[in-house]
């Protein structure tokens, strides 16, 4: 039995002069990397800030959870601190899910981005809180190199444009099955996704245009975490599903079948419209922002797709902030 939706928050639009807050949710983070991407950030408009504890290291994790838990949550509550973007992903974000106190964030919504990894709290944080994520790029991954971010989706993400149609010329994006249909955009990361099964952090897909991408996973486990969310029943009430790009998600160069292939032998009978390859996650370049929680539209006509966003993803306000 699915839960009853929650209200939906947008959190305030982002201008330019505002000040990114950068944190670590998952594995470590190298300083090089991380000033790259900080200058990213503030040649797009932004002033950035981070915790010196960032560069802590435990294992593989970007220090303890302990400390990540509450990197992520003073983020949130500062006043001089107006988004919120990931440095990387990697793993550990699952961690935090039972380590944060939600209430601090629902008190004080702002914009989230990341990805990989951080599909376990963009897909939380819009579940549990109703808050509206979004699936795009972060600090050391994307905004540290010159093509690493799709500014076009980035503005009319994070400004409030009220609707907007991803620009997909060129992009490798095409159509698998024909139709049309709107639902609200949801998803990430399928292996994360599919971690969420059985545990209390479960994915709710009702109803979604469902985004699935991942990176460097063979085509048998695609197949394999596919069969894995149609038995446990998320994919009966999807309207739409989109792939992303898919990046080294292949078994042998001369394999002798496509992934996309592998993957209608299990999304192909469901009924919906289906497209594969919008470039957002996982990516050779040009990370397309992507708002966690819109109503959205999916049309495929033969190999041509079309993804519009319906609605404002956060909250303009008609006075500028005082900084």
């Amino acid at each position: 039995m699915s839960s009853p939706p929650v209200p939906r928050i947008k959190p305030p639009a982002l201008q330019s002069g505002d000040t990114v807050g950068i944190v670590a949710p998952a594995s470590n983070v190298k300083r090089d990397a991380l000033e790259a991407g900080s200058a990213g950030l503030r040649r797009a408009g932004y002033r950035t800030f981070y915790f010196d504890s960032i560069f802590d290291q435990d294992i593989y994790f970007a220090g303890s959870v302990q400390r990540r838990a509450r990197e992520l949550e003073d983020m949130f509550t500062r006043d001089d601190v107006q988004a919120i973007v990931c440095a990387r992903g990697g793993y550990g974000s699952n961690y935090l899910l039972e380590a944060l106190d939600w209430k601090k964030i629902k008190e004080h919504p702002k914009i989230f981005v990341g990805y990989s990894d951080l599909t376990a709290l963009l897909t939380n944080i819009s579940d549990v809180l109703g808050l509206i994520t979004f699936h795009g790029p972060m600090a050391t991954k994307d905004w540290a190199h010159v093509d690493g971010v799709d500014l076009p989706s980035w503005q009319a993400a994070v400004t409030g444009q009220s609707a907007w149609e991803l620009n997909l010329t060129g992009s490798g994006a095409k159509g698998l099955v024909e139709g049309a249909a709107e639902g609200i955009l949801y998803g990430g990361c399928l292996s994360l996704l599919v971690a969420s099964l059985g545990t209390p952090f479960e994915i709710r897909a009702d109803e979604t245009i469902l985004f699935l991408e991942d990176v460097a996973a063979k085509p048998f486990q695609i197949d394999r975490m596919l069969m894995q969310l149609k038995l446990a029943g998320k994919l009966n009430k999807v309207r739409g599903i989109v792939f992303g790009e898919m990046l080294n998600c292949i078994q042998t160069t001369n394999q002798g079948y496509t992934l996309e292939e592998v993957a209608l032998r299990i999304v192909g009978d469901l009924g919906v419209p289906v497209a594969f390859g919008i470039r957002s996650g996982h990516v050779t370049a040009g990370n397309i922002t992507l708002p966690i929680g819109v109503r959205s539209q999916l049309t495929v006509r033969g190999e041509k797709v079309s993804l519009k966003i319906l609605e404002s993803a956060v909250a303009v306000k008609d006075a500028p902030r005082n900084r």
